[in-house]
């Protein structure tokens, strides 16, 4: 179709003001040095950022002996999945994975279904002596008893050696759950009143408004929780050392680091295969481990970022 003569005027005009523009806004050569330092630092943080996980990869994929000798540096040597193949193959280091994975998706499932029903709550002015448990659930972020009346209270519980000892403490986040409150306080309470008006329960509420709503902040929630649990280390240290089918994937890298170079001589207890050891150079079983531990947070990540950034955004407007 055409232009009309208003439209070709109007596109003429717009090119006439993008030329103006651009003659406005050219660059000096202040401009041109400030550009080249900005980008060139910016360049330097990008590589200090990234060199230490290229360089970690490098060394998975390199052959035992490059790696034990040093000599990998900015580029692989020998380039072999070698080192990935013998890990996976390793019955106990497969078995760590699959709790560690287990644990990351039970744990934070729960801990965001748990902190998105009691930040809901308490919220509600309705809810008896709503003010005393909020202010009791801040407290626990302020006080704790420590290492070993933590253990105590744990063996008591009798959650030593027991894979729930993974799920039931992390259920209730305070801090989660300050966040999940903040931003459902940002909702218009307009919504909840119409759906009150039309019969609906706080349950059938939360089920059907504040739930889809909060997805920005239930997804920042959920990245803590899985990061938390993934990289979670000490408890299966503490709880789980008479457990050795419990171990996690942290748990597993801390046992070759610690006592890799001894293990073919005496396993010390340490549900590590020999055999696996033997193939690998404790250099090449540790970065190989440590990179195990690292691909599916690198993986997941990127797409929770979008929402990561939204949520925590608003659900610390109000603080």
């Amino acid at each position: 179709m055409a232009m009309s003569d208003v439209q070709k005027a109007e596109l003429k005009a717009e090119k006439a003001y993008a030329r103006k523009h651009k003659r406005m806004y050219r660059l000096t050569a202040g401009d041109v040095i400030f550009n080249v330092i900005n980008y060139t630092i910016f360049a330097l943080f990008t590589f200090a950022c990234f060199f230490p996980f290229w360089y970690l990869f490098c060394n998975t994929v390199s052959d035992s002996d490059a790696v034990s000798k040093g000599i990998v540096k900015f580029f692989p040597k020998n380039f072999t999945f070698e080192n990935y193949k013998n890990i996976i193959t390793d019955s106990t280091t497969l078995r760590a994975f699959f709790v560690t994975l287990s644990r990351t998706i039970l744990g934070t499932a729960v801990m965001v279904l748990a902190s998105a029903l009691i930040g809901y709550l308490v919220t509600k002015k309705e809810l008896w002596g709503r003010k005393v448990w909020y202010r009791l659930l801040v407290i626990t972020m302020y006080f704790n008893a420590g290492i070993i009346p933590w253990y105590m209270n744990m063996s008591m519980l009798g959650l030593t050696g027991n894979y729930l000892a993974y799920i039931i403490p992390g259920i209730v986040a305070p801090y989660n759950i300050i966040l999940v409150k903040t931003y459902i306080e940002s909702i218009p309470a307009e919504l909840e009143e119409s759906a009150f008006i039309d019969g609906a329960s706080h349950m059938k509420i939360f089920r059907s408004i504040i739930w889809p709503l909060c997805k920005p902040i239930l997804a920042t929630i959920a990245i803590f929780g899985a990061v938390g649990n993934w990289n979670s280390f000490q408890d299966s240290l503490i709880l789980m050392s008479n457990a050795p089918e419990l171990h996690t994937l942290q748990h597993k890298l801390y046992i070759y680091l610690t006592q890799i170079t001894s293990i073919g001589q005496n396993t010390g207890g340490v549900d590590v295969d020999p055999e696996t050891v033997k193939k690998l150079s404790s250099q090449a079983v540790k970065y190989t481990v440590s990179m195990a531990t690292l691909i599916p947070i690198l993986i997941v990540y990127p797409f929770m970022q979008r929402y990561f950034e939204e949520g925590i955004m608003l659900g610390a407007v109000k603080g």
